[in-house]
């Protein structure tokens, strides 16, 4: 008796391997590969400082953070890239994910500068904002590019308050998050252009919430 070959079971499309491999060359750069910036550092002729330790080591602490903020946020970017649907929306997450890119060059140079270090936690970071950016991509475009500005409104409001505690001296990182905060603004403009949907108040509260560990954590860690 001729056997009859079982047809295939249908469910979910294996992973396409190439996508995986540029996902994991991406984040093997962005975490241990030192990031390169087109346009010039922000505050680079100003003078150096703060001149007192005690400033020094807040700033690094803030730096250090804001570091950490580039980490999550290339991860969120490509995250959210890698299950976009729309080719505009694409582009318009790639053009801000080079942006971000040069905050890691601007924020790293200037921990350099301070003598501080990067934060342990970064793999986590990583991981955790990838996740999270991928989740919402699938949720569609339009709440994919809702994800985006509201991460960059928080993202605006951060910013803020380290210029309110930055060292007065300390001119050159006031230039680096006085323009790491324009760009955010200017994401967030471009995806409510193109159609972005208002988040639930319990997504964004929860946004919050998870903004609060890492603060709480990336300065001393």
């Amino acid at each position: 008796m001729r056997q009859t070959r079982a047809a295939p079971r249908a469910g979910l499309p294996l992973p396409d391997p190439d996508r995986i491999i540029g996902a994991l060359d991406t984040a093997l750069r962005i975490l241990f590969a030192p990031a390169r910036s087109a346009r010039p550092v922000p505050g680079d002729a100003l003078p150096e400082g703060p001149a007192q330790d005690h400033d020094r080591r807040l700033s690094i602490g803030l730096m250090r953070l804001n570091h950490s903020g580039e980490v999550s946020a290339q991860a969120l970017y490509q995250g959210q890239i890698a299950v976009a649907r729309d080719g505009r929306v694409k582009a318009l997450l790639e053009r801000a994910a080079r942006e971000e890119v040069e905050h890691l060059a601007w924020t790293s140079r200037r921990l350099d500068d301070l003598g501080g270090r990067k934060s342990l936690l970064n793999p986590f970071w990583y991981a955790g904002s990838f996740a999270l950016g991928a989740a919402s991509g699938l949720l569609g475009d339009r709440w994919n590019l809702g994800f985006l500005a509201e991460t960059e409104r928080q993202v605006e409001s951060h910013l803020n308050g380290h210029l309110d505690r930055l060292p007065p001296d300390d001119q050159r990182s006031r230039a680096v998050v006085e323009q790491m905060k324009k760009d955010e603004g200017g994401h967030a403009v471009a995806a409510r252009r193109e159609g972005a949907e208002e988040l639930p108040r319990l997504i964004k509260l929860a946004m919050r919430l998870a903004s609060k560990v890492m603060t709480g954590t990336s300065r001393w860690l």
